[in-house]
This record gives C-alpha cells, sequence and structure tokens, in this order.
C-alpha cells in the first residue's frame, strides 16, 4: 500500500537529480536554464503540497510542532536561494556558486527530513493517515506542477 513517505520520496529523487545536475552544468549551456526551471517549479510544487499533506497534519500534534517550523523554515530558505539563481541568470560568475548553495539547502534539507520528520511523523500519523495523505499529496502535487508553470 502507498503512503505519504513514498510518494514525497518520489520527488525528493527527482530534486536530488536535478540538483546534481544543475551543479555540473555550465551556467552558458543553454540547457541550464532548462533545468533550473524545472528544479524551480518541482521544488515549489512539491513544498506546497508538503506543507498541506505532512507538515499540516502535524503541525497540529505538540510534538510535530518545532519540527513542523523548522521544515517549514528550510523550505523559505530554498525559496530564497532559487529566487537568487533565477536573478543570476545573466552572471556567469555567481551561477556556479549560487547553484551549489542551492544544492546543498535541498540535500540538507531532504536528509533531515527524510531521517528525521519522516520517523517523527510516523509515529504521529495513523496507517489510514499515511495512506490517505499519499494520495492528496499526489494529486496536489501534479496540479501545482501545473500551477508553479
Amino acid at each position: 500500500m502507498d503512503n505519504i513517505y513514498e510518494a514525497l520520496r518520489e520527488s525528493h529523487d527527482l530534486q536530488r537529480k536535478l540538483c546534481r545536475q544543475l551543479v555540473r552544468i555550465k551556467p552558458e549551456d543553454p540547457r541550464a536554464q532548462e533545468i533550473y526551471r524545472e528544479l524551480r517549479i518541482e521544488l515549489a510544487a512539491h513544498a506546497a503540497a508538503e506543507e498541506r499533506f505532512l507538515y499540516a497534519p502535524i503541525l497540529l500534534d505538540d510534538l510535530g510542532l518545532k519540527p513542523s517550523r523548522h521544515a517549514l523554515s528550510e523550505h523559505h530558505e530554498i525559496d530564497e536561494c532559487v529566487e537568487a539563481l533565477g536573478e543570476a541568470r545573466d552572471n556567469p560568475k555567481a551561477w556556479p556558486e549560487l547553484a551549489k548553495k542551492l544544492s546543498h539547502e535541498v540535500h540538507h534539507h531532504l536528509k533531515e527530513e527524510e531521517t528525521k520528520f519522516f520517523q517523527l511523523s510516523g509515529k504521529i500519523l495513523s496507517e489510514l493517515q499515511k495512506s490517505s495523505l499519499a494520495g492528496k499529496y499526489r494529486r496536489d502535487l501534479k496540479r501545482m506542477r501545473g500551477v508553479v508553470a
């Protein structure tokens, strides 16, 4: 049976792949902007759906309050990195450093989420909730990819 964590990991794997590509590509390569755009859309859509269908229910539990707030703040930091990289589009000297910073923030967040937040939230959510939230998350992720694009 599918659960919220399996659904989230699919997007996490895509985010890791896109970050690796972004860091390796030369800023003047025309594909750099395509990779950036795809990563920007995936990060924004994933964050929105995840905040709605994982963080929100966990915020309601006293044990989940602090970890959820921390995860939300990391989403904000990632948003700022995405914005800074977008603004550096025409600055090939700044691009590599900003791409590395974004990749670092994303990798840090995903690792922390998968090794800490998933375990904590797994104790808070029932098996039925985990399954139900997976479907809701997947539908919203798909919808948000279109909205953000």
